[in-house]
C-alpha cells in the first residue's frame, strides 16, 4: 500500500510545530529549577494545587530529560514516602507518554525515512512484547529514559502496552528515590540497606526477564 507524499501546507505545519515544540523545550529547561527550594516555594502546603504543580512540572521535566529519580526523590522530599511515589510514578509515565507522543506524530517520518534499518531493527525487538519489553528496559539499570521513549515513538510499538509496561518497571526506582527523600525515621544504615535491597531486587527481575527473552528468541 502506498501512501501519498504529504502536502506543502502540511509540511509548513508540522515546521511550525517542531519550531514551537522545541522552543518550549527550551523554556522548559531554563524554567524548571527542580530543587528543594522549588518545592518548597510551590508544591509543600499548597493541597491539591501543589500535588497537580508537582506531577505537570515532573512530567514535563522527565519528558526533556530530566532524570526521573531526580522527580522521585522531590516527590519524596515533598510528600512522604507513599504519595511521593505514587505522584512520582505518575509524573514519569506522563514524561514517558507525552516523549513518545512527540517522537510519533513529529518525528517518525522522517526518522522512518533516513534510518529504515534501524528502525525495522527496533520494531523487531519491541513491537512483538511492548509489555514485556518496556518493563525489561526500565528494570535494568542501563539505557536513559528520554531516548528510549523517543526510540519506542518512532517504532511501531503499541502505545498503551508500553506505558504501562514502563510504569510497572518505573516502580521500583521511584520508591527507592522516594524513600531517600522523604527522611522517613529510619537509622540511615537500615533506609540505605533498604535502598540497595529494592534496587538489586528490581536489577535481578530485569535479568531475569532477560533470560527468558533471550531463551525465547534462541531456543
Amino acid at each position: 500500500m502506498t501512501h501519498a507524499p504529504p502536502t506543502p501546507a502540511r509540511v509548513i505545519l508540522r515546521g511550525l510545530l517542531w519550531l514551537a515544540t522545541l522552543s518550549a523545550v527550551v523554556y522548559g529547561v531554563h524554567a524548571l529549577q527542580l530543587d528543594q527550594g522549588w518545592i518548597d516555594r510551590a508544591v509543600r502546603g499548597q493541597g491539591p494545587d501543589g500535588v497537580l504543580i508537582f506531577v505537570l512540572a515532573g512530567g514535563l521535566a522527565t519528558a526533556i530529560g530530566v532524570p526521573r529519580q531526580v522527580v522521585a526523590f522531590l516527590g519524596g522530599y515533598a510528600f512522604d514516602w507513599a504519595a511521593g511515589t505514587a505522584w512520582a510514578l505518575l509524573a514519569s509515565v506522563l514524561g514517558c507518554a507525552a516523549a513518545l507522543l512527540y517522537a510519533r506524530w513529529l518525528g517518525r517520518g522522517l526518522i522512518v525515512r533516513r534510518l529504515p534499518g534501524l528502525v525495522a531493527r527496533l520494531d523487531a525487538v519491541l513491537t512483538p512484547q511492548p509489555f514485556a519489553m518496556a518493563l525489561l528496559i526500565r528494570l535494568l539499570p542501563v539505557g536513559h529514559n528520554l531516548s528510549t521513549n523517543l526510540v519506542a515513538g518512532v517504532s511501531s510499538v503499541r502505545v498503551w502496552p508500553f506505558i504501562t509496561g514502563s510504569a510497572l518497571g518505573y516502580l521500583p526506582q521511584t520508591l527507592v528515590f522516594a524513600l531517600a527523600g522523604s527522611g522517613i525515621s529510619l537509622d540511615p544504615t537500615v533506609r540505605l540497606t533498604l535502598a540497595v535491597l529494592l534496587f538489586l531486587a528490581s536489577a535481578a527481575l530485569g535479568l531475569w526477564l532477560y533470560r527468558r527473552y533471550r531463551a525465547q528468541v534462541d531456543p
